[in-house]
């Protein structure tokens, strides 16, 4: 059994030249917005969620996004609902946000 549930990496990669990255989409601000709502739903402790800061996780042009392991599930969001919805449907239901994943490769 793994110490944790599952693990979710939040790019928050910011790119000095301007170009295209998740920083840019607020991903830090996402994450702790996450982080917190997982706290406050029980579920971001050992057995649980664990959400961790990434960097450059290569899927720039996709971005922003989150890898949920084990499950190698892949997802860019836009706002606060959409991050909502992950929480809901896949963290605490079990069922991937089909609408905003992206294919693992």
């Amino acid at each position: 059994m793994s110490y944790y549930r599952q693990h979710l990496f939040f790019c928050t990669n910011d790119r000095d030249d301007g170009s295209d990255c998740c920083a840019r989409f607020n991903a830090r601000s996402a994450r702790d917005y996450l982080k917190q709502a997982c706290k406050q739903a029980g579920i971001h402790k050992e057995g649980g969620v664990r959400i961790n800061t990434a960097g450059c996780m290569g899927r720039c042009e996709q971005g922003p996004v989150i890898v949920v392991y084990p499950e190698g599930v892949w997802y860019t969001y836009v706002d606060q609902e959409d991050l909502d919805e992950i929480l809901e449907s896949h963290l605490l239901g079990g069922k991937p946000v089909d609408r905003l994943r992206i294919p693992a490769g």
